[in-house]
């Protein structure tokens, strides 16, 4: 039986239009998609990019967009014939949990309206900003972050794929990194133009209501496995689910580690479902030799169902 992985994009991914050709298409599309509410819809399709990337509209916005992609797949495909595990990227990964069939889609809205609204509010308690490191090998971006650490918060907080590091923290210590990582010889190292320093110790707060409002959900047993971001670590039971997807929060993204687990797992083939191609990029840069395809519109999916229903 043929293992396949479905990776679920993250924040960033987002962009004005995303899922409206399969939301006119398709009925479960439109079914998702209109949970959202009249407002966020037309931020989604007909809005400014400036009022999408906002945290509290892009993170439900591209998880309903990522599960609308899921829902149609799983309407078109006999997904039974494959072994199937699941891992997202950042917020994606209440996409893959949602898949998984950890909870409903409607949960996972009040989970990740949520999400974004406590990661806004640690953002503005404890303002940062993030930058990538290219070229830099592991060890070394987390020395530069320890030296940084001295004039504040630096944390090297998404290991994407080789010699691709994100970090986050405040202002000053992430300038101060992106200095260091220039002068080790980076490839590339530079601010980002995000609102908060995500995934670095500054979102504590956000971590700790995110545990609270946990809380309030029940959780199942996933269908499929789940690699999750805090430890990279094939999970396959509910129990400490809620814990790794509030530490998730303020703890790094082990991302090239889930692929290469899953990999080492027998995965095969990788499809990423929802906006963008950000995820298959850097697969090509953890291994070019497997083979992803993705679903985001009319033309991906149809050409992603034909592979499948080979």
């Amino acid at each position: 039986m043929q293992k396949i992985m479905l990776m679920f994009p993250g924040q960033g991914s987002q962009y004005v239009g995303m899922g409206k050709d399969l939301y006119e298409k398709y009925p479960a599309a439109k079914n998702i998609i209109e949970m959202l509410g009249a407002d966020l819809k037309k931020i989604m399709f007909e809005g400014t990019e400036e009022d999408l990337k906002n945290t509290q509209n892009a993170q439900p916005a591209i998880f309903a967009a990522s599960m609308a992609c899921f829902e149609i797949l799983k309407q078109s495909a006999d997904l039974n014939k494959f072994e199937i595990i699941t891992a997202g990227h950042s917020l994606g990964e209440y996409s893959a949990m949602c898949a998984a069939g950890i909870f409903n889609f409607q949960d996972g809205l009040s989970m990740v309206k949520a999400r974004g609204g406590f990661i806004q509010k640690a953002s503005e308690q404890n303002p940062g900003t993030m930058a990538a490191i290219l070229g830099l090998d592991k060890d070394i971006v987390v020395n530069i972050c320890a030296q940084a650490s001295q004039t504040g918060v630096c944390d090297a907080v998404n290991f994407n794929s080789p010699g691709q590091i994100v970090i986050s923290g405040s202002a000053e210590a992430v300038q101060k990194a992106v200095q260091l990582a220039q002068d080790q010889g980076a490839s590339k190292a530079i601010v980002l133009n995000v609102s908060g320093p995500f995934h670095s110790k500054l979102m504590t707060p956000a971590s700790e209501m995110m545990k609270e409002e946990l809380n309030k959900y029940e959780f199942n047993n996933p269908v499929y496995p789940v690699i999750t971001n805090c430890d990279a670590q094939i999970t396959k039971d509910v129990s400490n689910i809620k814990e790794k997807l509030a530490k998730q929060i303020n703890n790094s993204v082990k991302w090239d580690a889930s692929i290469l687990n899953a990999i080492a797992d027998g995965a095969g083939l990788f499809i990423e479902i929802g906006p963008q191609r950000v995820l298959s990029g850097l697969m090509r840069r953890i291994d070019k030799t497997k083979k992803v395809l993705n679903i985001e519109d009319l033309a991906s999916l149809e050409k992603t169902l034909k592979e499948l229903n080979q």
